[in-house]
């Protein structure tokens, strides 16, 4: 069924919902709307340049590809037109009216999670098209797909406030005109130089010529001037090219207002030739850890300086995910397609080589520049740890970038390396001690640490969600055991051993009494080696979960094996002697499961009852 040569269509709500947020928030950043619309064009160019190696006749005719942006004082207009790709009817529809993978929605919950709205947002979020929203009152988009027919054009107008006009439209020419109708008080637009100067801002290193006409009398005339490089930053040699110009660069790739962290420019000749520019941003995209790998736009992927696509799966793993640049591959065929990539060697020699720039690039912050590495810690730190698991081949290198707190640390967070903890190590010690928990401070405060604070044994403390999850792949380094406080048996000397053994046949009638008192809900009680002041702890097996990180993943839905825990206790405490000296049967049962709660509290554990607990511990403080 043919759609209506004219329509008039609502927006669906999310998209009203940004048009309002953009055209009544983000008066601070007004320009960005310039610098959106240049990058969309230079988006549609490339399609156009990629789907033409195919099918040349695409743009016959008309073959150099450009955006040219004008001005009309009289009409108060500014438009931005590209020849292009252009869109058909229903892509306008897709593209503009509704929500478009997700990003719109994504933008409005990141915008509610703000204070205020935040700029740097819109382009990250792909709704770069409504800034447009923030100085025009009414925009007009004249599109035609290339290969379509001069009557199959479309045309797109709305003032932004809940509809949109589209009807067919006859367009002589291929590609994508917007055409902004400027409010009443943004007449700064109108100036040809400050456009000039915002496409020099914000796009100069766009690979495709931005013509603005040539100003005569103060007016634009019929001749136009290129005003960009209109070249590929990365194909020029380093000695020409100045961290200005990269971090203009970054900015217009990354739709980012702040500066890169750092970079790395490569050009690898020999067998296979292909260049690198990868950017570590100072701050996380919006969606680092939605983990949607079908949505990673890190890296695009040119061939010979042809745009292929947004590849960042097959060209850095998962755990990298925040890095944003270029690769230009000279040796891959034209034709390649997405699955050809997942199976190609080439591109696996090229991602080995990305990996490895990136990872050295890490290293040298970690070595030469502390303070940007600490900036680089809080914000990619925890996706850094994914490659524990994610890359077998690089583990120990991402091992060395690791930083932990400890309890020889200053008291801040992630200050200790593998290795700095290594160089304190006690002579004979041959074990990296850690304990995970929910927070930090549940960490430094846990019972588990007692024994080895007593020996002045450094315990690292590890509080984020994937820290016990990536210890499952790293169990040793540099030839030295990682284990975890709270599992296991401890390794004791022979003095040690032998006053545990004393102390667990002296304790022998109390845990017999506490076994009988505790019923199913322990496994075992045992006299600890871990406590010197606490009365009770949790110890796990070597392989058992934490008890906090198995409440996070019940309270996620996932189901988790039913478990009973192993009390230890301490037998010089007085609770535990209380307990022991207690004949009251009642009394001694409360006493008892509070040593156990309390231990579970501590570990982080779910609470099975907490109305029982808190009716005992109302007992016991009042008996």
């Amino acid at each position: 069924m043919n759609a209506p040569a004219s329509e008039t269509r609502k927006f669906e709500a999310e998209v009203a919902q940004v048009l309002h947020l953009v055209t009544h928030s983000l008066y601070s950043h007004k320009e960005i709307f310039l610098r959106e619309l240049v990058s969309n064009a230079s988006d549609a160019c490339d399609k156009l340049r990629f789907e033409a190696l195919a099918h040349p006749e695409l743009t016959a005719g008309d073959s150099e590809l450009h955006i040219d942006v004008s001005w009309d004082p009289d009409a108060r207009t500014v438009t931005v037109r590209d020849n292009g790709i252009g869109m058909t009817r229903d892509e306008v529809v897709a593209n503009i009216g509704t929500i478009a993978s997700s990003g719109t929605r994504r933008f409005l919950e990141a915008m509610g999670s703000e204070q205020k709205a935040d700029a740097r947002l819109i382009g990250q979020f792909g709704v770069g098209f409504y800034s447009a929203f923030v100085v025009a009152d009414k925009v007009t988009v004249l599109t035609r797909r290339a290969g379509a027919a001069a009557t199959d054009g479309v045309k797109w107008e709305s003032d932004g406030k809940g509809e949109y006009l589209l009807e067919s439209a006859e367009l002589a020419e291929r590609g994508t005109t917007i055409v902004l109708h400027l409010k009443a008080d943004e007449d700064e637009f109108l100036k040809g130089w400050e456009l000039r100067s915002l496409v020099r801002k914000y796009s100069d290193h766009v690979a495709f010529p931005i013509r603005l006409p040539v100003e005569k009398d103060g007016k634009p005339s019929d001749e136009w001037e290129t005003i960009n490089a209109a070249s590929a930053l990365w194909t020029k040699p380093k000695s020409e090219i100045s961290d200005e110009d990269y971090i203009g660069f970054y900015k217009s790739l990354g739709h980012d207002f702040s500066d890169p962290l750092a970079w790395t420019h490569n050009r690898v000749e020999g067998s296979q030739s292909f260049t690198t520019l990868l950017y570590i941003p100072a701050q996380p995209p919006f969606d680092l850890m939605m983990g949607g790998r079908d949505e990673r736009k890190g890296l695009k992927l040119y061939i010979k300086r042809v745009f292929i696509m947004d590849a960042a799966e097959e060209l850095l793993p998962n755990y990298l995910r925040f890095v944003r640049g270029v690769v230009d591959a000279d040796d891959l065929p034209l034709n390649v397609s997405r699955e050809i990539l997942q199976q190609n060697r080439q591109l696996e020699r090229i991602k080995a080589a990305c990996v490895k720039r990136v990872l050295d690039l890490i290293d040298k912050l970690a070595r030469d520049e502390p303070e940007k590495f600490a900036t680089f810690w809080k914000a990619f730190g925890n996706t850094l740890k994914e490659g524990i698991a994610e890359d077998h081949a690089n583990r120990e290198r991402i091992a060395k970038l690791l930083r932990f707190a400890s309890t020889k640390g200053d008291g801040a967070k992630q200050v200790v390396s593998l290795d700095d903890y290594i160089g304190r190590m006690a002579v004979g010690q041959d074990t990296i001690w850690y304990i995970t928990a929910d927070s930090h401070a549940a960490a430094l405060g846990s019972p588990q640490l007692e024994a080895f604070k007593a020996k002045d044994i450094e315990v690292l403390l590890m509080s984020d969600r994937i820290d016990e999850w990536m210890l499952g792949s790293l169990t040793e380094y540099e030839g030295k055991k990682i284990r975890n406080v709270a599992k296991g048996e401890l390794p004791l000397d022979e003095a040690d051993k032998q006053k545990q053994e004393e102390a667990t046949k002296a304790a022998e009638p109390l845990l017999k009494k506490l076994k009988e008192l505790l019923g199913d809900r322990v496994g075992d009680v045992k006299v600890s080696a871990r406590l010197t002041d606490s009365p009770s702890c949790l110890a796990l097996a070597d392989f058992e979960m934490a008890p906090h990180l198995a409440r996070l993943l019940r309270e996620a839905g996932h189901e988790m094996p039913e478990s009973k825990p192993t009390l230890e206790v301490n037998p010089a405490h007085a609770l535990v002697k209380r307990v022991e000296s207690e004949t009251d049967p009642a009394k001694a049962g409360d006493l008892a499961n509070l040593l156990l709660e309390q231990a579970e509290i501590a570990a982080g554990a779910q609470l099975p009852d907490p109305a029982a607990f808190v009716q005992r511990m109302n007992r016991v403080l009042l008996g």
